[in-house]
């Protein structure tokens, strides 16, 4: 498994959404490791990682967390999970909270979020569907590009730099598709139950998050003790790239309540 790190500082271990290669989430790394030591990687089934073994469901993800975290020399960090990587960091936080100084759920599927009718057909048939899928993701995602990145040169770059990174890191479907069905196995209310570590849920403005509705994320913080929850303003389910600096700004608050709480203690 090839081991991503960037910056210096509080650890933070970045958990990729479910397109799987952490190149998508360069600009939230970049932005994160001017105050933190990010460590990322992508998830298994991707090139150079372990396969998808479907009995081990989430702990798949979960369990290269840990690897990330001994091949740094890492006791503990902060886990930080974006989208669908958040059910992995969730799965690890409960599991091992004496490795998690901090949890982060990212736009993360909570209770109550389903796979739509067509969306569980392309993960049924994910080469059948490819075309319908590709033509689909940018509409989904138009306004709140339009609302986050504002100035039409900007969003030409952006658009550039996402051609590039396609261009560089493949999404590989069939793939992708192994990871959504995943999903449906979590019981989210049951894994949000089991955590004991202090917990900061983000999620993007309610009407502009297609992938996942804002309000199944800060569900959360009615299901986990003490977690306090925050919106990414101007922005959706990719607030992490739109909007990298004041996801970082979010989550150097968070690192600085843990030290605070660490120093009363």
């Amino acid at each position: 498994m090839h081991i991503i790190e960037r910056g210096s500082g509080t650890p933070i271990v970045l958990v990729p959404g479910v397109q799987g290669r952490w190149e998508y989430f360069a600009p939230a790394i970049d932005a994160l490791a001017r105050s933190f030591r990010v460590i990322t990687f992508s998830l298994c089934g991707e090139l150079g990682c372990p396969r998808i073994d479907p009995a081990r469901g989430i702990d798949n993800f979960a369990d290269q967390i840990a690897v990330a975290l001994d091949s740094g020399g890492i006791n503990r960090a902060i886990v930080c999970g974006i989208s669908f990587g958040g059910v992995a960091a969730l799965r690890f936080a409960a599991e091992h909270p004496d490795r998690t100084s901090g949890l982060v759920l990212a736009s993360t599927p909570g209770p109550g979020w389903r796979l739509k009718k067509r969306h569980q057909l392309y993960v049924r048939f994910p080469l059948l569907f490819a075309p319908v899928f590709l033509a689909e993701t940018p509409r989904r995602l138009r306004r709140e590009i339009a609302r986050a990145i504002p100035g039409q040169a900007a969003r030409v770059r952006f658009a550039w730099w996402q051609l590039r990174t396609i261009v560089r890191a493949p999404v590989m479907l069939p793939r992708m598709a192994k990871r959504a069905e995943l999903i449906a196995t979590v019981d989210f209310a049951r894994e949000a139950s089991r955590i004991s570590v202090p917990t900061l849920i983000v999620s993007g403005d309610p009407g502009l998050d297609y992938v996942v509705p804002a309000n199944t994320t800060s569900a959360y913080a009615a299901l986990i003790p003490g977690a306090r929850s925050v919106t990414l303003t101007d922005t959706g389910h990719i607030g992490s790239v739109t909007r990298p600096d004041g996801f970082a700004a979010i989550i150097g608050e968070f690192a600085r309540s843990l030290r605070r709480q660490d120093h009363a203690a």
